[in-house]
């Protein structure tokens, strides 16, 4: 069967530039997600993994090369066709939770769903049904402000596994996490890949990029390495 690929960059590089600072974090990355794959981004700080995820999920744009999402070239496309793209096909899952503060946790969760549009119906049963999964229910009327951080993270998890996508892209998911909470969520993630979601995720830990099909190492914006975890058939 052959191979869909979901994401491919083309020589993709990003360059930050202020009046006295010229920043280069990625150069000339050339990287293939198959659909249904589940892939870890490693590499240390400051070494293009968030940018690489930003870029993909079409919420930064590059400086030069191409990048494709679902057979489509985007790199040049407008805010309102990246919009249209991510909407219902990409969860995301950010460092720093980015929950409003004025919503409560079901309303944060419920939010990308009211943007896509589901019946009011099926936003409560999807909404319900992720933060029991994440052992949230009972804090669904609770504000940001009212949780601790792993609690804010569980619930940024729920809001980007809620709208059911096809990939997520994923921040250290983990990173204000205890282990415990930590591995339920990598094994909730392992789950949803086997029924065909693709993640991509960036993490510094090697026992949760044991969990991916294939490992990439990012060094100074550049991929240094990458490693076979699992040999599957992909979609």
């Amino acid at each position: 069967m052959e191979e869909r690929m979901l994401f491919r960059t083309i020589n993709l590089t990003r360059v930050y530039r202020t009046d006295e600072v010229e920043t280069l974090a990625l150069d000339r990355v050339n990287l293939a997600v198959r659909e249904g794959e589940f892939l870890a981004v490693m590499g240390p700080s400051g070494s293009g993994k968030t940018t690489l995820l930003n870029i993909l999920g079409l919420i930064d744009q590059p400086t030069d090369g191409m990048v494709y999402f679902m057979g489509v070239e985007v790199s040049r496309a407008s805010e309102r066709e990246k919009a249209a793209l991510r909407r219902g096909n990409i969860g995301f899952v950010f460092q720093n939770f980015n929950l409003i503060d004025e919503l409560t946790v079901y309303e944060n969760v419920e939010l990308p769903l009211l943007y896509a549009r589901v019946p009011a119906r099926e936003r409560r049963r999807r909404v319900t049904e992720v933060l029991e999964q994440l052992g949230m229910a009972h804090r669904s009327r609770h504000y940001p402000r009212q949780l601790s951080s792993g609690q804010q993270q569980r619930a940024a998890v729920a809001r980007a596994l809620a709208v059911r996508p096809r990939v997520v892209l994923a921040d250290e998911p983990t990173g204000n996490l205890d282990t415990l909470n930590g591995d339920e969520i990598m094994r909730l993630f392992a789950e949803m890949n086997t029924s065909g979601t693709t993640f991509v995720i960036v993490t510094h830990d090697p026992t949760y990029a044991s969990y991916a099909d294939r490992v990439v190492h990012i060094l100074d914006g550049r991929i240094v390495s990458e490693s076979v975890l699992k040999e599957r058939q992909y979609v």
